[in-house]
């Protein structure tokens, strides 16, 4: 006998999850500051809201290049170090502003490797008062890597995260840090380096691998994290003519690096920056991260490649989570902290997912978690204007800082939403990135979308029932049960919302009145 299986809210409370926000550790959480001195760039990041999924208050970079120059002189970059103080005493007075308890400061490889990284760091609390914590190559690969756990709770594989002046490489499973390790491999030491292409090249080889026999074989997926491998995705993305532009969790194969690679030898570098809306500092430095990255590829034979826009700013803020905290999902936690937030009633989301999920028995866990999502969505965008209300939604949730969420998946959870509020998609300019979904997704995102467009004209307490959903599919019936207190809900309107999700289905509908 075949068992279905039912899906299960994540954290069972109340039936559907107690939501973070309403959590003491959560509240306190509620802004937290950070400060990441980097070889290239100063950047403030301050994180609002249900923190286990950060929504970025303020985000701010300077590129002031403290590393540049550093391999040949060992000290800080004259300019570069004016320019980092300078930018540090602005976020100082921006954190006073912002009434922030704390501002986190943190300074990476140049600082580290400096010799006069010290006095810099004396300089910084001096006219500022900020204590800048110079951390070492290992702390830094275990905060980038809980970085990536803050948007993969429970993910597995390597970490790598490149700056200007170095690389580490952290290895993940299951949501535990292993083994992290350092390196020299920054595109700013390369630019410096003697002999060549040649001699580079020997150099980048030889020193990855001394971190293969370190690390040992890594065969699962490589997250990527910094800034010039985010350059190198914005160039991937614009060989391939990509629709969706957003970097976190875009996917790259090896063959695509190596197409990508041979596409920077043969284009302009200043047509590139302006396509991709790079800076020049950033440009310059992506033919020697590109070498790197070969180089890594070919060594550890990774499973598959990903973006990860969260690393060491994201790592410092997953640093003050409580356990307990860490393990929720990202995605359904920045859901529930939107709805408690913006929508018109916050608690129908539960009431709509209940509704819908007889339409979407038996299907993984993957899929079941981006209906909840949608429903705890649905009515967040309602102050949009009604003609624009279902594109709204789409932008939305195709390029909204949400983790623990596939490109595919952003657009299913856009398309579900597009039908929360219209019933075709057809003549939208959101079209190509259909494209992204097989087929039966995007039946399943319509059909869901409709369910919620139906559903939600039952707007009442959610206390009382609004009735029940039942879908035969071997018989294509669509039932309706109609509680005695809600018959008055179901007027033209649902009537023709209905018909439009039973025409999705191609159903027929039965109604049926319940007595209570």
């Amino acid at each position: 006998m075949k068992v279905s299986r039912v899906y299960e809210p994540t954290q069972k409370l109340n039936g559907f999850g107690q939501p973070l926000s309403t959590d003491s550790p959560a509240r306190s959480l509620s802004r937290v500051g950070v400060v990441d001195v980097g070889s290239n760039s100063v950047r403030m990041v301050v994180f609002d809201g249900a923190a286990r999924s950060p929504a970025y208050f303020f985000n701010e970079k300077i590129m002031c290049g403290l590393g540049l120059g550093m391999a040949k002189t060992g000290h800080l970059n004259a300019e570069g170090r004016v320019r980092a103080l300078n930018a540090i005493k602005r976020f100082q007075l921006l954190a006073i502003g912002m009434n922030l308890p704390s501002l986190t400061a943190i300074a990476t490889a140049a600082v580290r490797d400096a010799k006069d990284g010290n006095r810099f760091r004396d300089e910084v609390q001096k006219k500022t008062g900020i204590s800048l914590w110079i951390i070492t190559g290992e702390e830094e690969a275990r905060l980038s890597a809980q970085g990536v756990l803050l948007g993969w709770p429970g993910s597995y594989g390597l970490v790598c995260d490149i700056g200007g002046s170095s690389m580490e490489l952290a290895e993940i499973h299951n949501g535990s840090i292993g083994r992290g390790v350092t390196s020299s491999l920054g595109p700013l030491k390369l630019q410096t380096l003697r002999g060549g292409k040649k001699e580079r090249l020997a150099f980048i080889k030889k020193t990855m691998e001394d971190l293969f026999r370190k690390m040992g074989p890594q065969r699962d997926r490589l997250f990527l994290v910094g800034g010039s491998w985010r350059a190198i995705a914005r160039i991937d993305m614009e060989r391939r003519g990509y629709p969706l532009h957003v970097l976190h969790e875009y996917r790259m194969s090896p063959k695509s690096i190596s197409a990508t690679a041979k596409f920077i030898e043969v284009n302009d570098h200043e047509n590139l920056r302006l396509a991709c809306g790079l800076s020049h500092a950033r440009v310059s430095m992506v033919p020697y991260a590109i070498e790197i990255l070969k180089t890594l590829i070919r060594t550890f034979r990774p499973r598959d490649i990903t973006l990860s826009s969260y690393g060491i700013r994201e790592g410092m803020m997953y640093e003050q989570l409580p356990e307990q905290l860490r393990h929720l999902d990202p995605l359904i936690e920045a859901c529930r902290f939107a709805e408690m937030k913006d929508a018109r009633i916050p608690g129908f989301g539960k009431t709509l997912f209940e509704f819908v999920l007889p339409l979407f028995r038996n299907l993984p866990q993957s899929k079941m978690r981006l209906i909840e999502a949608a429903c705890l969505l649905h009515d967040v965008s309602w102050r949009a204007h009604p003609d624009y209300r279902a594109e709204t939604c789409f932008d939305n949730a195709t390029r909204a800082n949400l983790g623990g969420l596939k490109h595919s998946e952003r657009v299913f959870l856009g398309l579900a939403l597009l039908h929360r509020y219209r019933n075709r998609r057809e003549g939208t300019r959101f079209e190509e990135l259909s494209d992204l979904l097989e087929k039966k997704e995007q039946l399943q995102a319509e059909i869901l979308g409709k369910a919620m467009r139906f559903g939600a004209m039952f707007w009442i307490q959610s206390s009382v029932s609004i009735g029940q959903l039942r879908w035969y599919p071997k018989k294509k019936i669509l039932e309706l049960g109609i509680p005695k207190q809600a018959t008055a809900l179901y007027g033209e309107v649902a009537q023709a919302r209905l018909l439009s999700l039973a025409t999705s289905l191609e159903a027929n509908i039965v109604i049926k009145n319940l007595k209570h």
